[in-house]
């Protein structure tokens, strides 16, 4: 039989750290990663991002997940963070917080995680990680969404892990999990 797991894994960026539990989408994947469904964590950079800022309830849930350290220490992985600032800064990360954002990117690619972020890709900041996501893709192999993309993208393999469950409960009389159509 089907395992709930989906063997889907994220990594989510500071601006999706959801404190406050306002981020509807954010609810839903979190309560998916609760039930096993997913893995939802953090880069390294991501905690350290929420910690320094003047908010204890942000720094109080990023405290809660489990974070991947960025550990670039061969010569192919620094030609990765240089590739990946490239992408996303032309001109040079020239700043703490482009920094963090090329580490962060780095750390969803080197732990094969989907990064959830809502930087970027808006009139209001076009480029950022988001308006680089296809050209990251491309370049570099790690995709990158917004929480509404996420909850779609599970909600797809939700439905067919579901489905085939049903189909073989029908072909050969096995006995459907508990979490179908729970999730």
């Amino acid at each position: 039989m089907e395992e709930r797991y989906l063997g889907l894994m994220f990594h989510i960026d500071t601006n999706r750290i959801n404190a406050r539990q306002k981020l509807e989408n954010m609810n839903q994947l979190e309560t998916w990663a609760g039930n096993d469904v997913i893995v939802l964590d953090m880069a390294e950079r991501t905690l350290h991002e929420a910690s320094a800022g003047s908010n204890p309830q942000r720094t109080s849930k990023a405290m809660q997940s489990a974070y991947s350290m960025t550990f670039a220490d061969t010569p192919k992985e620094q030609e990765l963070l240089t590739q990946i600032e490239r992408i996303l800064f032309p001109n040079g990360a020239d700043t703490r917080n482009k920094q963090n954002d090329v580490e962060i990117v780095f750390n969803a690619k080197k732990y094969c995680r989907i990064l959830i972020t809502d930087d970027g890709g808006s009139k209001k900041q076009p480029m950022g990680i988001l308006g680089n996501a296809a050209k990251l893709k491309k370049e570099i192999g790690v995709e990158v969404m917004t929480d509404v993309d996420a909850v779609a993208l599970v909600q797809r393999r939700i439905e067919s892990r579901d489905a085939r469950c049903r189909r073989r409960a029908e072909l050969d009389g096995t006995p459907l999990p508990e979490w179908i159509g729970k999730d």
